[in-house]
């Protein structure tokens, strides 16, 4: 049997969606499994143990309709017995039309329900507490495979881990004392916490635990405004931030956010990645995100707050529908309405 999942989004959706890999795993031992992501994302499923190819979708598929169907083409090709369409946009429905497995499943999409032989209905709440995991465990189904206790994994080599921790130690960090890694910036402007607001988190994070040492979560385009944060941050916890000591790669964070105690900020594929690496998390939504979806395995090590928490009265309609407004509404999610809650995490 040969197996086909598509998952073209970002990071955190394709770490999520890789569960599926496990659960097919043990339901078809001998089956080859193939995963067809977007090339950048490849960091987070690398070594992967239930995946035996992955596919890449390029720049130059995503930017031309003929490349596009011509890397269809060439799936055609692979003769799959199953394909299961977690992205479900035009792409992937292209990709779909062309493939001739005998079995195709996707999400129910009015326009493209005629592609698939089974549109799952997205459930609106959670056997577990998971919606996006139920989301994607729902898509087994029409495989008589049912679960609800598989999380997201990430695999590093002995030798990652190894050079990760030669490289904090040669940078000045003590693994002995508290180590924090701050996802100081999101995806996006409405995905950032306000700079002010999260150099008050970070100050916190420093006034709890003062032999804590911090990291920052950015790539070099963003150092500009990481940089803004770090200045806008109390000289004493300045003083505690190793601002030049970062992943110079997407695998390189992941192997120094293992050495963490926890990873706190902008909610995202930082902290979707510490979840996956069984690394305590704090994580901070943007107010026009779901919760209940991407709030995955919500317990003492994994924490989380939303607008919503503490402003209810504003939500007379669905998160996504504040899209819009997201800078006056992070305004008005000042750091003090979760304080209390960060400093218990903390402890």
């Amino acid at each position: 049997m040969k197996i086909l999942v598509i998952q073209q989004k970002m990071i955190g959706d394709v770490l999520t969606s890789s569960i599926l890999f496990e659960a097919l795993r043990h339901k078809y031992p001998k089956a080859q499994l193939h995963y067809l992501i977007n090339e950048h994302t490849y960091p987070v499923v690398e070594n992967n143990p239930f995946i035996d190819q992955f596919i890449f979708f390029t720049k130059q598929e995503e930017s031309s309709k003929k490349a596009l169907f011509q890397f269809a083409k060439r799936l055609q090709s692979e003769q799959y017995d199953v394909l299961i369409d977690v992205y479900s946009k035009i792409s992937s429905n292209i990709i779909s039309a062309f493939s001739k497995a005998k079995t195709k499943i996707s999400y129910h999409k009015a326009y493209s329900t005629f592609l698939y032989d089974y549109n799952i209905k997205r459930e609106n709440k959670a056997h577990d507490g998971n919606l996006a995991i139920t989301h994607r465990l729902q898509l087994l189904q029409p495989l008589g495979i049912i679960t609800s206790s598989i999380s997201p994994k990430i695999y590093l080599t002995e030798e990652e881990l190894s050079n990760s921790k030669q490289f904090l130690e040669e940078n000045g960090i003590n693994l002995t004392r508290p180590l924090f890694m701050i996802s100081v910036l999101g995806s996006g402007d409405n995905k950032t916490y306000p700079f002010e607001y999260m150099a008050q988190v970070i100050d916190t994070v420093v006034s709890e635990k003062p032999q804590a040492q911090l990291l920052f979560n950015y790539i070099p385009n963003q150092e500009k405004d990481a940089r803004a944060i770090y200045e806008l941050c109390a000289p004493e916890t300045q003083k505690q931030i190793y601002f030049e000591v970062f992943g110079k790669s997407l695998r390189q964070f992941i192997a120094i956010t293992k050495h963490c105690e926890a990873l706190i900020g902008n909610e995202g594929g930082a902290i979707n990645m510490a979840k996956a690496l069984q690394i305590k998390t704090f994580a901070i939504f943007s107010p026009w995100i779901d919760k209940n979806t991407w709030s995955l395995f919500e317990n003492e090590n994994h924490e989380s707050v939303h607008l919503k928490d503490f402003k209810t009265e504003i939500y007379n309609q669905e998160e996504k529908k504040f899209k819009a407004q997201s800078e006056v509404l992070y305004k008005l999610f000042k750091p003090e309405l979760f304080e209390r809650k960060l400093r218990t995490f903390l402890n």
